[in-house]
């Protein structure tokens, strides 16, 4: 069984369901969620990737990121989703160092890989600051980048 660590920001949509649970073709695949909402601190940064990709009607609405309650509910459809596609799925909300948690959780799992699953986020990446980049340096497993659909 191949245990991998996903980390995401928003809830999983079926395009998202579909493309995690079938990189590895017919074998098992258990996921370790780990859910952090992008938070007021990165407002700014989500702007201007908004921005750079020409949505600007995203630009203006960056609060309706979940937070909170919301947060919970959405890693909960998360899991179920997972399940129902035939993982097992387990996870948990990650208030404050993502990095650190992530790391822990991929050596206490002994994950074979970590997926990243974001909508793009230019300005970070350019600068290598976004969670994949600096998670390669840090997780001692392949870190794989995909982004995120949207419904």
């Amino acid at each position: 069984m191949i245990t991998t660590v996903l980390m995401i920001e928003k809830p999983l949509v079926s395009a998202d369901v579909e493309l995690v649970t079938t990189l590895h073709g017919d074998e098992q695949v258990s996921f370790v969620v780990l859910m952090q909402p992008r938070g007021d601190q990165d407002r700014l940064l989500r702007a201007l990737d908004d921005v750079a990709l020409g949505e600007l009607e995203e630009a203006v609405r960056e609060g309706d990121e979940p937070s909170g309650g919301a947060a919970e509910r959405a890693l909960d459809v998360s899991l179920k989703q997972l399940r129902e596609a035939g993982t097992e799925a387990v996870g948990q909300l990650i208030e404050e160092h993502p990095l650190q948690v992530l790391t822990s959780v991929a050596e206490e799992t002994s994950a074979d890989e970590v997926i990243v699953l974001t909508a793009p986020h230019l300005v970070e990446e350019f600068f290598h600051r976004d969670w994949a980049s600096r998670a390669r340096h840090k997780v001692g497993v392949p870190v794989l980048k995909l982004f995120a659909h949207t419904e």
